[in-house]
């Protein structure tokens, strides 16, 4: 039997951003988009804000990181996240295997507003969507190339499935902190130590 390693990869992620992270991500709001709900949270801020050792951007607003990165790492921001998503796991993607306009993490234009963050997200997905619909057995069997540096002889297929984990993780991780937003007024006793936790 034939199979249709395309339509199976693209489909196990599209079923996904159709029926669970882009619906979870309706009406996300500005304040829910820079929420930090720890101290000490690596976000996207103003140039000349940031307080982690490395801060990337081209416009106004930069994203925090630091390489390499401490253990544990911090907590991150819904804005973090999806600036993580649009750049480094859909756009960077898009663009070094199908022709899309290039980004990185140095050049780009970190969005200001939830709105604008999900056109980004919007835009980055839908170029790797339809790059991955149209590689092919044999473009699925190439090497990936020296973009994905020590990856390079792995198969394109393979980083297709990375790329899936990524998205179904960290969309799960914005969802989750969306759920806590929401009840971020809530105190409770822990379980653990009989106090008092948010």
């Amino acid at each position: 039997m034939d199979m249709n390693w395309n339509h199976l990869l693209t489909d196990q992620l599209d079923w996904h951003w159709e029926n669970q992270l882009r619906p979870g991500l309706d009406g996300l709001t500005d304040d829910e988009y820079f929420w930090e709900p720890v101290d000490g949270c690596w976000s996207v801020r103003p140039r000349g804000t940031a307080g982690a050792p490395i801060a990337a951007g081209s416009g106004d607003l930069v994203i925090e990181f630091a390489f390499p990165e401490p253990d544990p790492a911090p907590v991150t921001t819904i804005a973090w996240r999806l600036g993580h998503l649009i750049v480094g796991v859909l756009g960077g993607r898009a663009g070094s295997h199908f022709g899309a306009p290039a980004v990185d993490y140095q050049s780009f234009a970190y969005a200001g507003t939830a709105a604008e963050a999900l056109r980004q997200l919007d835009g980055a997905y839908a170029a790797w969507r339809d790059g991955v619909r149209g590689l092919g057995a044999e473009g699925l069997a190439r090497p990936c190339g020296p973009a994905e540096g020590p990856y390079a002889e792995e198969p394109m297929a393979a980083l297709v499935l990375h790329i899936n984990r990524e998205v179904l993780h960290h969309g799960a991780e914005i969802l989750l902190l969306r759920d806590l937003y929401r009840d971020r007024r809530t105190l409770r006793p822990s379980r653990v130590s009989g106090e008092v936790s948010r």
